[in-house]
């Protein structure tokens, strides 16, 4: 189960919300790049970054900050939030983002994918799919889709989309637990490669979600669980250490 910390960029800030509630925010530290420092230094192996006010504007309001975090660190850096097009694919990728999270436009333009798959490898493609009670949310959870959340997982599978992040917004920085049963019914129904996202509050959560094994869960994302120091944070990856792994594709150097 590899871990993998979460950055969510707001402001030029490191913050985090609850349930994508943009008016519950916390500020955690004014340079997100030195929140980054703080996750390589506790073993991280991997970052997830969510630029939050590009996905409300679909402008890449933040790309300076997340530049510096893939210029400060030696480990892959994964990215979302408001990329729509395939020039905002590109222009992560050219800065050493390891792989790009297409999330409302999975939705609203099925017809991107289609032409991602065309330039990038699979590996450096990952669609987001954040639901509610089983529907896909977009542009910043604001609006819902029209389809459930594992057909949209099909779509996207037809299309040559390996990777699914999945968060269940029920219980994303509730700190009330992971939405086990949730992820679980969408990973059955998908067949796909899983991160799972939202939810985790303690070691507990982790060893669950790693009984999801078989089911293509491979992977998750934490957020406000390390902010709040719900668990020594050494502790938690020596714990998963024997069984992390990250895909092929990373085990090369960031930028080959």
């Amino acid at each position: 189960m590899l871990i993998i910390p979460a950055i969510d960029i707001k402001e030029g800030k490191c913050v985090r919300l609850t349930r994508g509630d943009f008016s519950q925010k916390k500020i955690y530290l004014d340079n997100p790049a030195d929140m980054a420092i703080i996750w390589r230094k506790q073993n991280a192996k991997m970052l997830h970054i969510v630029d939050l006010d590009a996905a409300l504007t679909g402008e890449t309001i933040n790309f300076e900050k997340i530049k510096e975090i893939v210029e400060t660190i030696d480990i892959p850096v994964q990215v979302g939030g408001g990329i729509r097009s395939v020039d905002a694919v590109k222009k992560y990728l050219d800065i050493g983002v390891s792989r790009v999270v297409i999330g409302s436009a999975a939705v609203t333009h099925p017809q991107l994918i289609e032409e991602l798959m065309k330039l990038y490898r699979p590996s450096k493609i990952v669609v987001g799919i954040d639901a509610e009670n089983g529907i896909p949310k977009i542009k910043g959870w604001t609006e819902s889709s029209t389809v459930q959340d594992y057909e949209l997982a099909l779509q996207m599978k037809a299309m040559g989309i390996e990777r699914i992040i999945y968060t269940d917004i029920a219980c994303d920085g509730m700190m009330q637990g992971v939405g086990y049963e949730s992820t679980k019914r969408f990973a059955e129904k998908a067949g796909m490669k899983i991160t799972a996202s939202g939810g985790v509050t303690t070691s507990r959560d982790l060893k669950k979600l790693n009984e999801l094994s078989a089911c293509g869960v491979d992977s998750v994302i934490v957020g406000k669980a390390l902010y709040e120091c719900n668990f020594p944070c050494q502790e938690l990856w020596y714990g998963f250490e024997d069984e992390m792994t990250l895909d092929h594709n990373f085990s090369t150097a960031r930028k080959k």
